[in-house]
């Protein structure tokens, strides 16, 4: 199907401009001008009308926590293809100072359970974000286990891996038998690409929203950097954490490493190992 057919049966009017916005190694995603007004708009190729629910309710979730992010407008399936159109962000400079502190705002939206109460899939996986009111649980069985499993299956796994792996899993099991953790709203995949400034103002994009240990998101914001020290501290001013952070956060960065192992390759090899190894 052409791209000018398809825009031309989306919910919007007076279309007078469409250019492809290059850097999502997911979604095809468009910059529309229709009446004057900007849009943003994702496509997802063979996928049906429900493809982007998880993300516009994530979307809905992180907004109603106060926090800044696009605003979903539409979605659905035309053809074989399921898009989603959001509002238009024009790109700024910005505080990570306000950064840190509109994410310390997101992580006071608490919740009686972890998870997200959906299903929905991702490149590789099936991901399972059944409600469960013990995080070890739901962390183990619901993230650990899946991808660990998807990487045995594409032989990126190995027989010390699994030592070590299994380990970790023993300590993180251990450290949190007898801790409470309250469930927070995580972005659930918090890199610095996934943050923007428009306005002066910081915001979330992209979600995978979870409710989760806040650790987890934190962690995240360390794997790749780009998060400076004005970002912590007015994070920490905010929500100030528990100590010893640090030396919970590996447990976490195993999780989004692996999923990159998994992805790309044994490129990633060396990071996942570099965290194994401490178990």
């Amino acid at each position: 199907m052409q791209m000018k057919n398809f825009i031309q049966r989306l919910p919007i009017k007076n279309v007078t401009d469409c250019k492809i916005i290059h850097g999502g190694d997911t979604n095809k995603t468009y910059k529309i001008i229709a009446a004057k007004q900007k849009y943003f708009l994702k496509v997802q190729p063979y996928a049906d009308a429900g493809y982007f629910d998880h993300e516009k309710k994530g979307l809905v979730e992180i907004s109603r926590a106060g926090a800044n992010t696009l605003k979903p407008l539409a979605s659905g399936q035309i053809d074989n293809m399921a898009y989603l159109l959001l509002n238009w962000l024009e790109k700024s400079v910005g505080s990570q100072a306000d950064l840190g502190r509109m994410v310390a705002k997101l992580h006071q939206r608490h919740n009686n359970s972890f998870g997200f109460g959906d299903y929905y899939r991702t490149r590789i996986l099936l991901k399972d974000n059944r409600w469960r009111t013990s995080w070890i649980n739901f962390y183990v069985e619901q993230r650990l286990l899946p991808e660990v499993n998807y990487a045995k299956k594409v032989g990126r796994w190995n027989d010390w891996r699994e030592h070590h792996f299994e380990q970790m899993v023993t300590a993180f099991t251990t450290y949190y038998a007898d801790k409470v953790i309250v469930p927070s709203l995580c972005h659930g995949d918090l890199w610095f690409g996934n943050v923007m400034f428009a306005a002066g103002k910081p915001y979330l994009i992209d979600p995978d929203a979870v409710y989760g240990d806040r650790e987890f998101d934190l962690a995240m914001t360390t794997v790749f950097g780009g998060f400076n020290d004005d970002f912590y501290a007015a994070y920490n001013e905010v929500y100030p954490l528990v100590p010893g952070v640090e030396e919970r956060l590996n447990w976490y960065r195993f999780y989004y490493l692996c999923m990159h192992l998994n992805l790309f390759g044994e490129i990633y090899g060396n990071a996942v190992d570099d965290i194994l190894r401490q178990y």
